[in-house]
C-alpha cells in the first residue's frame, strides 16, 4: 500500500513548509555544476506542488531563496534568478490548470528587476485560483521579516495609532510576511541537515519537524506523503496532556 493510500484527508496540516536542501550535494555527488542540480530540483517542486494540490493540502510554502544565499557566488546567484524567471514562464500554464495560486514572500524588492517582473505577472494571473497557495520564500530571512513587524509596529505607537498594551499575538503576526495564511503545522526538511536555518521562527513556534536525509532533487510526491503520513502519527498537545487532546 503506498504512503498516499494509508493518509487520513480528514487530518491533513493545512500548511505544509519546506526548506530544499541538497542541490549542490546532489550535483557534486554527479560530478556536475551546483547549478545542475537546482536544475533538477524544479522537477521535485512540480511534483510535491501536484502531489500536495491532489491531496487538498491548502498551503504550501517552499524555502526558494534565502537572503543568505546572495552571499554564493555570483555565477550560482545569477543562474538561480535566471531558472527562476524560465520556471515562472514554463509553469504557468500548469499552476493555472492545476488551480493553484502563486505567492511570494521575503525582501523581494532585493530581486533582479525582470525577475521580480515576471514573478508579479505571475502572482497576478494566478490570483484567480483558488487551490493550493504555493507560496515562494524569496530573498527571505526570517529575523529580517520579524524586525521588520517590531518597527512596524513601533512606529504606528510612535505616531499615537497605537498603543502599546494593544499589542498581541495575532496583531504581531497580521504585521509578518504570512499575514492571512495559517501558521504551518508542518515542516520538513531534506538532505539530512537538522537547521532551521533562519526560516518561519515565529510561524513554526508549534509545528511538526520531520528531517530526511534525501537531497531534494531526489524528493518526490511520495516522500511528501510519506512525511504526511508521520505527522499523522504524532500527537499534537501544544502544551496540554494526552487526555486533554484526545
Amino acid at each position: 500500500m503506498s504512503y498516499k493510500d494509508q493518509i487520513d484527508l480528514q487530518k491533513l496540516p493545512r500548511h505544509v513548509a519546506v526548506i530544499m536542501d541538497g542541490n549542490g550535494r546532489w550535483a557534486k555527488g554527479k560530478g556536475k555544476l551546483r547549478v545542475f542540480g537546482h536544475h533538477n530540483g524544479v522537477l521535485s517542486v512540480r511534483d510535491v506542488v501536484e502531489g500536495a494540490g491532489e491531496l487538498g493540502i491548502e498551503y504550501l510554502t517552499l524555502y526558494t531563496f534565502s537572503a543568505e544565499n546572495w552571499n554564493r557566488p555570483t555565477f550560482e546567484v545569477n543562474a538561480i534568478m535566471e531558472l527562476l524567471i524560465s520556471t515562472i514562464n514554463k509553469e504557468i500554464a500548469k499552476l493555472m490548470k492545476n488551480n493553484v495560486r502563486l505567492n511570494a514572500i521575503g525582501d523581494l524588492n532585493q530581486l533582479p528587476a525582470k525577475c521580480h517582473k515576471e514573478l508579479n505577472n505571475a502572482i497576478e494571473k494566478t490570483s484567480v485560483n483558488t487551490g493550493l497557495v504555493l507560496t515562494l520564500a524569496l530573498s527571505y530571512s526570517s529575523r529580517k521579516e520579524i524586525m521588520q513587524a517590531a518597527v512596524n509596529l513601533a512606529t504606528k505607537v510612535q505616531n499615537g495609532e497605537l498603543q502599546p498594551a494593544d499589542i498581541d499575538e495575532k496583531m504581531f503576526e497580521d504585521n509578518l510576511y504570512t499575514a492571512g495564511m495559517p501558521n504551518p503545522e508542518l515542516l520538513i526538511r531534506t538532505s539530512g541537515e537538522y537547521r532551521i536555518s533562519n526560516y518561519l521562527l515565529w510561524q513554526i513556534a508549534y509545528a511538526e519537524l520531520y528531517f530526511t536525509s534525501k537531497l531534494w532533487p531526489d524528493f518526490r510526491r511520495e516522500d511528501l506523503y510519506e512525511a504526511i503520513l508521520d505527522y499523522q502519527k504524532r500527537e499534537r498537545r501544544f502544551g496540554m496532556i494526552s487526555e486533554q487532546v484526545n
